[in-house]
């Protein structure tokens, strides 16, 4: 699998879903991904596209026609071709095939681009419409960090950090993966979410429009931990199966459905809308400390 090292980080990534596979800080020899035990999520780092979440009924309707398309959509099951590296960077790149066009009627190009400075790492994630017709989709990071990042600290020892403080309703979802009408108050005045594993056992912590745009995994009890930046992403989900030893941070370009949504492609919340021959670019990134 393709790698990329600098005096600070080394980092795996499959071709499959162009998935991160390890994270490490090479002069603490600290690994900080999720080891993917499959009792628990045998997935470490997913991307997320052509959707973000659910579909009600897995189904959306576009000019007409209606087309299944599982949680999550198809990006994180393709393999990417290796399109350009250096020893600090790195390009995957999807486009459609005869196995995407059937449940996703789009010419695209999905380039996720990884690259390394010092002890961040930058995601990023460049959409382009290279067909005729207007291409509506989402885009959406799953990175799934372990905690406790080190022995002898506990899963109740860790908790997140916002950069801004926060008053932030919980949208719920319902047994299907859906987003709910109505929220429910969550965050007050808040810069601290106290990890355990109970804040999950309802599925994830569902957000819009957060007023932070960086999110710190940290404990009081050890110098070690992860500081992700994640500015023009309007949702957020953060997420652990249940009683697993890790947490995902997830910034969002788009959302599950709604319960009541109508499943028209064009009208589905948080959609983005790209012309003939346009790019979408949105990146993230985390340091590792």
């Amino acid at each position: 699998m393709p790698e990329l090292s600098n005096d600070h980080l080394r980092i795996v990534i499959s071709e499959k879903g162009a998935e991160l596979q390890q994270i490490i800080r090479k002069d603490f020899q600290l690994e900080y991904l999720w080891n993917a035990d499959p009792a628990f999520w045998a997935k470490k780092s997913p991307v997320l596209f052509p959707i973000v979440g659910t579909l009600k009924n897995n189904t959306y309707s576009y000019k007409g026609k209606n087309y299944t398309l599982g949680r999550h959509g198809f990006a994180r099951d393709h393999v990417f071709i290796v399109s350009e590296q250096t020893d600090t960077r790195i390009v995957f790149s999807l486009t459609d095939t005869e196995h995407t066009l059937p449940v996703y009627p789009f010419n695209f190009r999905f380039n996720v681009i990884y690259t390394l400075l010092g002890d961040q790492l930058t995601v990023t994630y460049l959409v382009e419409n290279t067909g005729a017709d207007t291409m509506y989709f989402s885009v959406g990071a799953h990175p799934a960090f372990k905690v406790p990042l080190i022995e002898g600290l506990k899963y109740e020892d860790y908790y997140l950090s916002f950069n801004a403080k926060e008053n932030a309703n919980l949208w719920p979802l319902s047994a299907e993966g859906l987003i709910e009408i109505t929220s429910v108050p969550y965050l007050e005045q808040a810069d601290k979410l106290p990890l355990q594993h109970s804040l999950f056992y309802q599925d994830a912590l569902v957000f819009k429009h957060m007023d932070s745009t960086a999110i710190t995994l940290k404990s009081d009890y050890a110098p070690h931990g992860i500081e992700m930046q994640f500015e023009g992403f309007p949702f957020m989900g953060i997420w652990a199966a249940k009683d697993a030893d890790f947490v995902c941070i997830e910034p969002w370009c788009g959302i599950a459905d709604s319960v009541n949504a109508s499943g028209e492609l064009f009208e589905k919340e948080g959609i983005n809308k790209l012309l003939a021959g346009q790019q979408f670019e949105r990146h993230w990134s985390a340091r590792f400390f």
